[in-house]
């Protein structure tokens, strides 16, 4: 079974080997996984049993490669038991072959949606795979990337009707048109001349900018509204602020490219790691974008220094 690791926004092709041998029952997971993925063991034994499907009761060994490349996270849980009913003789391969399947699972088997899915099925994309199969929840942001078929699934036995039987599976919706007017705008400003053409000087020119004045002189409400000046994101630039988003865990519902350049405001107590493009929240844990990322081909405004 083929699935997509994340390192930052790098996504690299990770292959999920299941081996049944006699012995005393146990489930081994190799590969560098993180805490998350030893955790999947458990998970994915709950939703096959209550799936209606049968657990082998061997020893099972679960690899993941490239065994050098760590691996975080839940998105592997429905490869690991397509893989591990695959290797038990209850399900045929064959459907499955070449196919990049992503999902977290619940105990009762189904499918939830996980973070980073965008730069995900773009990885597999560059890597020539064709066919992905992703959570319902996550249908809209996967069918952004251009030339991949996807499709969702929302429970484990839906995935299994489909490898046995030939059962349809589920079509992404249609992306969803951005709504005029979208964010504040500068538009809605009543008097500020000053400040705003500080900020049209700032958006043409491509400059730093300092507002000050008092508490309430309306700081914060201008520089926010400086995206509504901006130019939109071309497509690359378009694509690389939503995998942001979509790894941080904040892209919006929807499924459409974010056009409108982002604005993020980290408070003037932030700690470096935290405005940083990328940090690690802790050990053995993967990266994640902070403000400096999530600003990315955006702007980033700094308020409430003292």
């Amino acid at each position: 079974m083929l699935c997509v690791g994340l390192v930052g926004m790098a996504g690299h092709l990770v292959e999920v080997e299941a081996d049944l041998a006699a012995g005393l029952p146990a489930v081994v997971i190799s590969g560098l996984p993180d805490t998350a993925l030893h955790e999947a063991r458990d998970r994915v034994r709950a939703a096959v049993v209550n799936s209606g499907q049968r657990w082998p009761n061997r020893r099972i060994t679960l690899n993941l490669l490239p065994a050098t490349l760590p691996k975080f996270g839940s998105a592997f849980d429905l490869a690991i038991a397509a893989a591990l009913l695959g290797g038990s003789g209850e399900l045929p391969l064959l459907p499955l072959e070449r196919v990049v399947i992503l999902g977290e699972l619940g105990l009762d088997g189904t499918v939830r949606p996980v973070r980073g899915v965008l730069p995900m099925v773009a990885a597999a994309a560059r890597a020539g795979i064709e066919r992905v199969i992703v959570p319902v929840g996550n249908a809209a942001e996967a069918a952004v990337i251009p030339g991949v078929r996807v499709r969702a699934v929302d429970t484990l036995h839906r995935l299994v009707s489909f490898v046995r039987d030939g059962s349809p599976l589920i079509e992404p919706p249609v992306a969803d048109q951005p709504p005029v007017g979208d964010g504040p705008d500068l538009a809605d400003v009543a008097g500020q001349q000053l400040g705003r053409r500080a900020l049209e000087v700032a958006a043409a020119g491509g400059h730093h900018l300092a507002l000050l004045g008092p508490p309430g002189a309306g700081k914060t409400m201008l520089a926010e509204r400086l995206p509504s000046i901006l130019p939109e994101l071309d497509d690359d630039a378009a694509l690389e602020v939503t995998a942001l988003h979509s790894i941080a865990g904040l892209l919006p519902p929807g499924g459409r490219l974010l056009r409108r350049p982002p604005f993020q405001a980290p408070h003037h107590t932030a700690t470096v790691p935290a405005v940083r493009r990328w940090w690690v929240p802790g050990p053995r844990a993967p990266l994640s974008p902070g403000d400096g990322g999530r600003g990315s081909g955006g702007r980033a405004g700094y308020r409430g220094r003292p």
